[in-house]
């Protein structure tokens, strides 16, 4: 179990972790700024240059899951992680991969006021001895500030915020305690996947009246997806694209309006697993169909309809070329084999 203790930059979390630790039995603090640490000291300075936050870093960002699941391999656990974390997506990639791991994930945030977190920062000396790193702390704390209140928004959706006026960091380790025990701040997306090997997964296309594409944003990865998902031991892949279509849209189809687009091979890449996805058409939904559009919203937050040039932006390289096939295929009316996105033609070896 992860206790992920969020907030801005300044809010007491570490303090208020190391109180944590010793509320919980077996727990273990696991500071993901050693792993930003031992980055700096491992990548060559061309690359860091252009960084300011180790956050921006993808190893970072792969390797705070993985050194999580290492720990928690070691110690009972809970592992409590104080760590501000205000993108949006780098939350749902950091997450989602522990949701892979089988790993469930508390969420909380330490939202103290605005004015008593300012008194705060101004007044703190994080380097004795060394007035000007202990400045630098504080300005580039302050100017963070604002990074903060924009990024409340989503994490009052996403997270238990905890107002921690007042409260010594003693009871803030207790209410956080408390907040665990209690469940109200588990994540919802967590889930166990027991699968080991390559996979089978089956999406669906939605058009509308302009032939723009439906994509569907998970809550559980930084990236946009189809509507779809595995298909489940002994299922057929209709069946699945169908059952996929209820419980993440709420639309109910006849499986004989399914038509094979595409078929396409992915790659096993790091910790992503391969294997074959397949593409249905499931037509196009007109103005009532797209009023009966229900959301799991532990899930996905949203849908909306693109071209395929707007899904670029919104789909990993590879995603998009299966996309691109899947709307060939779909044009000249006939199903397309992909490997890796691409036309089996365009990567059969010569001779």
């Amino acid at each position: 179990m992860i206790v992920w203790v969020n907030g801005p930059f300044g809010a007491g979390k570490t303090t208020a972790c190391r109180e944590l630790v010793e509320l919980l039995p077996g727990s273990l603090l696991f500071d993901p700024e050693q792993v930003g640490a031992g980055l700096r000291g491992m990548l060559p300075a061309d690359r860091l240059a252009p960084v300011s936050d180790f956050q921006d870093l993808p190893s970072w960002r792969r390797l705070v899951p993985e050194v999580a699941a290492a720990l928690l391999a070691e110690v009972p656990g809970p592992l409590v992680v104080p760590m501000t974390l205000l993108r949006e997506d780098y939350r749902d990639e950091i997450f989602g991969a522990l949701a892979t791991r089988g790993l469930a994930v508390h969420h909380i945030v330490l939202d103290p006021a605005e004015t008593i977190l300012r008194d705060r920062i101004e007044s703190a000396d994080e380097y004795p001895g060394h007035p000007e790193r202990s400045a630098r702390v504080r300005q580039w704390r302050l100017e963070h500030l604002p990074h903060y209140r924009q990024a409340r928004r989503w994490l009052g959706r996403d997270a238990q915020l905890l107002d921690t006026d007042g409260l010594t960091p003693r009871r803030t380790a207790e209410r956080l305690a408390e907040l665990v025990e209690g469940g109200e701040a588990r994540c919802p997306i967590v889930r166990s996947d027991d699968a080991t090997g390559d996979t089978v997964a089956a999406a669906v296309l939605f058009f509308d009246e302009q032939d723009r594409v439906l994509l569907v944003d998970p809550v559980y990865k930084p990236s946009w997806e189809f509507p779809g998902g595995v298909v489940e031991r002994g299922e057929a892949p209709s069946d699945a694209a169908l059952r996929e279509t209820e419980e993440e849209l709420g639309l109910r189809l006849d499986g004989e309006a399914l038509r094979l687009l595409a078929v396409d091979w992915e790659p096993c890449t790091g910790p992503r697993r391969g294997g074959l996805r397949l593409m249905f058409d499931g037509g196009r939904l007109d103005e009532a169909a797209r009023a009966r559009i229900r959301l799991p919203r532990d899930e996905l937050r949203g849908w909306r309809f693109v071209t395929a040039d707007e899904a670029a932006g919104l789909l990993p390289p590879h995603r998009h070329r299966r996309l691109v096939g899947a709307l060939e295929a779909r044009a000249e009316g006939r199903l397309r084999y992909l490997e890796a996105g691409i036309p089996a033609a365009a990567v059969a070896p010569a001779g």
